[in-house]
């Protein structure tokens, strides 16, 4: 009876190792991916506000700065994501968000600009777990505790921003619509700086019309620089500058980029052509490399997507759901809301974070690429827009847009000596810190 004795402590604290520790261990799993979602959520609202394209923190005609807008909506956010999964089968007891800015952290009531690259801390605390055969020692519950980090990364600027000499950005699934950096609706200004790749025209303006001149929310139609019955885009010459009628006020020309291969989650309503499935899934092999000169993405002047075939049309209509019902953008408020649509593939009638209507598309520098000569030639992307896809004309092909964000770099990278930072446009990322 004393061996047994002896042998059931041993019995015991193998029991308690091998039910009680992993418990924990799977309920510090569990409190940090409810960290990690909610970190990123916080930073993705961050970058769909706009805020990340407004670095100086312009009040845009809106009746309170964006930063403290977009910050306490990101907190609410981050509160909801982590709550909703639940750590030891009980939602998180304590969840703190924090914000750091511009070497200050905040809770959102700092004021200021915030500059660049805002980043979202989650702190995630679970008391009271309980254990079971360790109890012959104590007592008292267990708890866990999880800490996530996100930042929504703008590398417009990014030269004046330490540290630099990191990787160019070269995105993917980015939609093959090469659209020149001139503003349509500032004159034709261009949208990002070539030396340094800062945001020209900063600022959020809310529909209609408060903060005019600001790119955060403005509105444009995309239409396709192609001929109507021309295979060759304008005869294989883009305008430079753009003309009038060709880069008005409310339209911007876009020329089709050349597809890298195959794309991947590509519905079935648009799998008509290559150009067809980039739109409407995600094209993976294009590199579009910012910054890069003479490298990353190409145009295609052999291929017309405008009226004539319907690629435009057919793959857009197919991305965004319009037949079904799209999702809606509501940019009289901000941030901006995203409301679902009767065709969204996943819930209806929510406000929601995230849709297959928001697109990035690559800006290229149309001045120094000169006129195309070439059927294919390569294009110097320096920039991409995040826009919001309304919906499209089914007889004209025209896309109608409003802008969420702006990323740009400079022109004067090469592939050995990269000057710009970031690894895709505007992207939400959790980062480990230093």
């Amino acid at each position: 009876m004393i061996f047994v004795a002896v042998a059931m402590v041993a019995i015991i604290g193998m029991a308690a190792l091998s039910i009680d520790v992993v418990t924990l261990y799977l309920a510090k799993e569990e409190a940090q991916h409810s960290a990690d979602l909610a970190a990123l959520a916080a930073a993705r609202v961050l970058s769909l506000s706009g805020v990340t394209g407004d670095p100086g923190n312009t009040q845009g005609g809106l009746p309170s700065a964006p930063w403290q807008a977009a910050c306490a909506l990101a907190t609410q956010i981050a509160q909801a994501v982590a709550k909703q999964n639940t750590i030891g089968r009980a939602a998180p007891n304590t969840v703190t968000v924090t914000f750091l800015y511009n070497g200050v952290t905040t809770d959102c009531t700092a004021g200021g600009a915030f500059t660049m690259n805002p980043q979202v801390k989650v702190d995630i605390l679970q008391p009271g777990l309980p254990t079971f055969f360790s109890r012959i020692w104590s007592r008292s519950p267990s708890q866990v505790s999880a800490t996530a980090t996100a930042e929504a990364f703008n590398p417009s600027n990014s030269l004046n921003v330490s540290p630099n000499g990191l990787l160019t950005v070269t995105p993917r699934c980015v939609k093959p619509w090469l659209v020149p950096n001139h503003d349509p609706n500032n004159s034709g200004a261009p949208f990002v700086a070539l030396a340094d790749g800062s945001i020209q025209n900063p600022g959020i303006q809310l529909a209609p019309g408060t903060g005019a001149g600001a790119v955060i929310g403005e509105q444009f139609g995309l239409t396709s620089d192609c001929a109507t019955g021309n295979p060759i885009c304008k005869n294989g010459l883009v305008d430079n500058p753009p003309k009038a009628n060709g880069q008005g006020a409310g339209t911007v020309d876009y020329v089709p980029a050349l597809i890298g291969g195959s794309a991947t989650a590509v519905p079935s309503c648009a799998r008509g052509s290559d150009y067809q499935e980039a739109i409407g899934g995600c094209d993976q092999s294009t590199v579009y490399g910012c910054g890069i000169v003479g490298a990353g993405a190409q145009a295609d002047l052999t291929f017309n997507p405008g009226k004539t075939n319907g690629d435009t049309a057919t793959a857009t209509e197919c991305l965004i759901h319009q037949s079904g019902g799209q999702d809606v953008l509501d940019s009289t408020v901000f941030p901006f809301r995203i409301q679902a649509g009767f065709g969204n593939p996943v819930i209806t009638n929510a406000v929601i974070t995230s849709s297959n209507s928001i697109v990035s598309l690559p800006i290229y520098d149309d001045v120094s690429a000169g006129p195309f000569t070439v059927n294919q030639p390569p294009v110097t992307v320096v920039g991409f827009l995040q826009v919001f896809v309304h919906g499209v004309d089914n007889g004209t092909g025209n896309v109608n847009v409003t802008v969420l964000n702006v990323a740009g770099c400079s022109n004067i990278a090469t592939a050995s000596t990269p000057t710009v930072s970031g690894t895709s446009p505007v992207p939400v990322r959790l980062i480990t810190p230093q």
